[in-house]
């Protein structure tokens, strides 16, 4: 399966960030994690599998899926795909809260889905070709996607434990923007839970209780998926790239990597190479 679609970067001009998904040559695996904006996968070729909230959706050519600020997800890439993603800042949406900082899309298919999947794939076309007027006709796009978001897709029925669900997940953000400022030093449950003021045991807690992942596995993801970029990304060697991201040896990246991908670092450069060949 080839895919000639290149990727998209940023456009500093927008008020959104529109990229090609980081798993488009397959065999990869995002592990458990939210952010603070709202995302939109479309995916064009290919497929995607999501766990959202203890729930599986199957992403094929065709579909696209919303995920929620604050969402816990995970995502599989088992083969190559053509996939576009959206990151919309929560602000965007301040006049259609439903609660405290609160706003929530659904995940069901609705009739409009063919609608909003031709102007996502209009928009991705319209950047890529970069034709004279395309930041006016790319914003275009943009609005009615927004425009779907809140008059098709906005869920107005929620509950107060959303709300609250949200409030400590938006207080473990801080925690966790801090663990990705400093991923690739030394730093244990202790250290972390001394630099917020909170007990080791209360900031445990909180990871598994509201994260649903413990702070050792989500402190490793993050590590992962920094080596995993580089690795890809650069010419380092298998050790550069461990000791760049935090982890003490190769060998100890090495059975991370395997244990998350099922082969080796090494292999999976070598794997790389010869696709791009």
């Amino acid at each position: 399966m080839e895919f000639t679609h290149e990727l998209i970067m940023p456009n500093e001009d927008l008020p959104f960030k529109m990229f090609q998904f980081e798993g488009k040559d397959g065999n990869y695996v995002r592990d458990k994690h939210w952010h603070q904006s709202i995302e939109i996968f479309a995916v064009f070729e290919g497929g995607l599998l999501f766990y959202l909230n203890g729930e599986e959706y199957s992403l094929h050519a065709g579909e696209f899926i919303i995920v929620n600020y604050n969402e816990i997800h995970s995502i599989e890439s088992p083969c190559q795909n053509d996939t576009l993603v959206l990151q919309i800042p929560l602000k965007t949406f301040a006049d259609y809260f439903v609660g405290e900082q609160f706003i929530r899309f659904t995940h069901d298919s609705r009739k409009q889905d063919e609608q909003m999947m031709e102007v996502l794939r209009n928009m991705q076309d319209t950047y890529s070709e970069k034709k004279c007027g395309y930041e006016m006709k790319v914003r275009s796009y943009y609005y009615m996607i927004l425009y779907l978001m809140v008059t098709k897709y906005r869920v107005l029925e929620v509950t107060p434990d959303m709300i609250r669900k949200n409030k400590k997940l938006t207080r473990l953000s801080v925690i966790t923007s801090y663990i990705k400022e400093n991923y690739d030093s030394e730093l244990s449950l202790e250290q972390l839970a001394e630099v917020f003021g909170y007990t080791p045991a209360y900031l445990s807690r909180m990871f598994q209780k509201y994260a649903g992942i413990n702070y050792k596995s989500y402190l490793q993801s993050i590590r992962l998926e920094k080596a995993f970029q580089e690795l890809i990304n650069t010419e380092h060697t298998i050790s550069e790239v461990a000791l760049n991201n935090g982890f003490p040896n190769s060998k100890a990246m090495g059975r991370a990597f395997f244990g998350k991908y099922g082969v080796m670092p090494s292999e999976y450069r070598k794997n790389m190479k010869k696709t791009k060949k």
